[in-house]
C-alpha cells in the first residue's frame, strides 16, 4: 500500500483556512458520531441524487431521515460529513499535503471559494453519472480532488514522499507529485468506468473525477495574479 505523507513545497503562508477545514471536517465527525441515529443524520445532510435531480425528497421517507434545509444545499454539508475513522483520516491526510501550496497560490479568501465550488462540481458530477441513485453522499474527497488538480498543473516540480508498506516491509518513496497525481487520476478514471452501471463499490468515482476536473480549471480563475512592473 502507498500512502503520501508530506510534499517538498515549502510553505509561503500559514494555510489558515485549510486548518480550518480540517478541524470543521472533525468537528462535524464527532458530531455525527453523537446522534442517536447516525443512518438518519447521513440521510438528512448527505447528497442524494434523485433529491437533487427531482428537487424534493425521497418518496415515503421517514420523517427523522427528512432533511431541515432545502435539497441543493446538500451539496455543501456533505462534503463536510464521513463515514467513518478511516474514511475521515485519509481524506484529511490529502488536504493537508496538498491545500496549503493551493491556499497560498489563491489567497485565504478566494480559497474559501474555490474548495466549495469544487466540492459541489464533483458532487455535481456523481448526480449527472448517477441520476436515480438512492443513496447518500458523503465526504470531503470531491472538494479535496479539486485541490489535487489544482496542485497537479501549478507544482509540476514538486515532490511527493510515498510510504510503501506490505507486511514487514517498510519503505518511503520520493517521487514527482505530477506523476503520483496523474497515476491517482488515472485509478479514479478506470475504477469509475468499471464500477458504473454495476451493483457499486460505495466509492463516488465520478465525484473525483469532477472535483479534480474543476480544480484544475477552476485555479486558472482562482489564483492570485503576479503584479508585474511597468517600467517607462
Amino acid at each position: 500500500m502507498l500512502i503520501p505523507i508530506r510534499d517538498e513545497n515549502r510553505k509561503k503562508t500559514v494555510p489558515i483556512v485549510t486548518m480550518t477545514i480540517l478541524l470543521a471536517n472533525i468537528a462535524v465527525f464527532i458530531y455525527q458520531l453523537m446522534q442517536p441515529d447516525g443512518q438518519a443524520f447521513v440521510y438528512r445532510f448527505g447528497a442524494i441524487p434523485w433529491e437533487i435531480v427531482h428537487f424534493r425528497e425521497l418518496p415515503d421517507l421517514k420523517w427523522a431521515f427528512r432533511s431541515p434545509v432545502p435539497n441543493i444545499l446538500t451539496l455543501m454539508t456533505s462534503m463536510f460529513m464521513h463515514g467513518g475513522y478511516l474514511h475521515l483520516i485519509g481524506n484529511m491526510l490529502y488536504l493537508w499535503i496538498f491545500a496549503d501550496n493551493v491556499e497560498a497560490l489563491t489567497g485565504h479568501v478566494r480559497f474559501i471559494w474555490f474548495y466549495l465550488l469544487c466540492g459541489i462540481a464533483a458532487a455535481m458530477t456523481h448526480v449527472i453519472f448517477s441520476p436515480d441513485s438512492m443513496v447518500p453522499m458523503i465526504g470531503a474527497s470531491g472538494a479535496i480532488s479539486g485541490v489535487l488538480g489544482a496542485y497537479f498543473i501549478r507544482f509540476p516540480k514538486a515532490k511527493v514522499h510515498l510510504l510503501f508498506f506490505f507486511f514487514i516491509i517498510i519503505r518511503v518513496f520520493r517521487v514527482p507529485a505530477p506523476l503520483m497525481l496523474g497515476i491517482w487520476f488515472l485509478m479514479q478514471l478506470l475504477s469509475g468506468m468499471a464500477d458504473h452501471g454495476q451493483t457499486g463499490s460505495g466509492i463516488a468515482w465520478f465525484a473525483h473525477i469532477g472535483g479534480f476536473v474543476a480544480g484544475v480549471i477552476f485555479i486558472l480563475f482562482f489564483e492570485k495574479r503576479r503584479k508585474v512592473l511597468k517600467l517607462s
